[in-house]
């Protein structure tokens, strides 16, 4: 069967109210299932944090950053590495992509007893749910780094960048704070030029074709450029007063 084309006469469907998208890949292994039962409860966000997020971490964060779907974890660590000052929540549900942080934290055999890095949290549920709970303006950058596509024209409704999500993002935003987007899907590309060109809330400049030097590189971009796509970097600022 073919794949549904995108097309600007589909009706646009409101955001899924539910969570899609696997959460368990292959069958766990020993090593992983440790990961999942004994690191990631010490690694967690509680959503009881989320009425002032930099409590959650052990030491004041100068600002809080979230990423949305952090897959491989690659990114994830290289950011906290770059700015240990910055409280950092990293946001997925897919376990296989839990445990590729967490061993990238927690030495074998150590995963109920390593110290945990101090500025990292996790957070393990659908994203919109915290961002739904996050204090207005409490987020200072914002990150969504290759997300799923969902290219089929019916599946619209599943993009994290979605105007129906936008007022959540933009209301946990600072103003100022800067949301970062990466995409190498053609399809996804075209949808977040279209959704940012409609919506008020984010000043918008035109993407950069190659990785800026700040940002992280993540497996995912290795795999799309060894296939020959072209990845494409936004940075979305928080207007002032909308």
């Amino acid at each position: 069967m073919e794949e549904e084309a995108e097309s600007s006469s589909v009706t646009l469907k409101p955001p899924a109210i539910r969570l899609y998208g696997r959460q368990r890949g292959h069958p766990l292994r020993p090593r992983q299932q440790r990961l999942i039962d004994e690191s990631l409860p010490r690694m967690r966000f509680a959503l009881s944090n989320a009425t002032n997020p930099a409590e959650a971490f052990d030491v004041p964060p100068e600002q809080v950053w979230l990423e949305v779907g952090f897959g491989g974890g690659e990114h994830t660590a290289a950011q906290i590495a770059a700015h240990p000052q910055v409280g950092y929540i990293a946001s997925e549900v897919f376990e296989n992509g839990l445990c590729s942080l967490l061993g990238r934290l927690f030495p074998e055999a150590e995963e109920a007893t390593a110290s945990t890095p101090p500025m990292l949290r996790i957070w393990d549920e659908d994203a919109r749910e915290l961002l739904a709970a996050l204090p207005e303006a409490s987020l200072d950058r914002l990150f969504l780094m290759f997300p799923d596509p969902w290219p089929k024209a019916r599946h619209t409704k599943r993009r994290f960048v979605h105007p129906g999500n936008l007022p959540l993002v933009a209301r946990a935003l600072k103003p100022g704070a800067i949301w970062r987007v990466a995409s190498d899907d053609p399809t996804y590309q075209n949808w977040v030029e279209e959704v940012m060109a409609a919506q008020t809330f984010f000043d918008v400049e035109a993407p950069a074709t190659t990785r800026p030097d700040d940002w992280a590189p993540t497996r995912y971009e290795a795999k799309a450029l060894a296939a020959g796509r072209q990845p494409l970097y936004w940075s979305f600022t928080r207007r002032h007063g909308v």
